[in-house]
């Protein structure tokens, strides 16, 4: 059972910067995702990385702003934000899949951490 926990999350102003955490053990055979939930609105893929660190990709919403790496010797894979703006608002959460990314088909979640972007 992989264990995923999420970290970072804030109240930051728009223009402003966060970096999400997403710490778990033996996850060095899983693709790790990020997701938002905004109030009211769909889950939202946001980004990924697979088991190699070449294999990321990022929803139009938020490329050229956020980047994803991990730190295998940690067993963390971050989301570095930037130029934050009050859409961005949402609950993030990290989930992991085998190997490689894609949208759907993750077997193991996060509880969550709240990005709130406001002035």
């Amino acid at each position: 059972q992989l264990q995923l926990v999420e970290s970072g999350g804030g109240l930051v102003q728009p223009g402003g910067s966060l970096t999400l955490s997403c710490a778990a053990s033996g996850f060095t055979s899983y693709a790790i995702g990020w997701f938002r939930q905004a109030p009211g609105k769909e889950r939202e893929a946001v980004s990924c990385i697979s088991i190699s660190d070449d294999g990321t990709i990022y929803a139009d919403s938020v490329e050229g702003r956020f980047t994803i790496s991990r730190d295998n010797a940690k067993n963390t894979v971050y989301l570095h934000m930037n130029s934050l703006k009050p859409d961005d608002t949402a609950v993030y959460y990290c989930a992991a899949r085998p190997y490689f990314c894609n949208k759907k088909n993750y077997d193991y979640w996060g509880q969550g951490t709240q990005v709130t972007v406001s002035s």
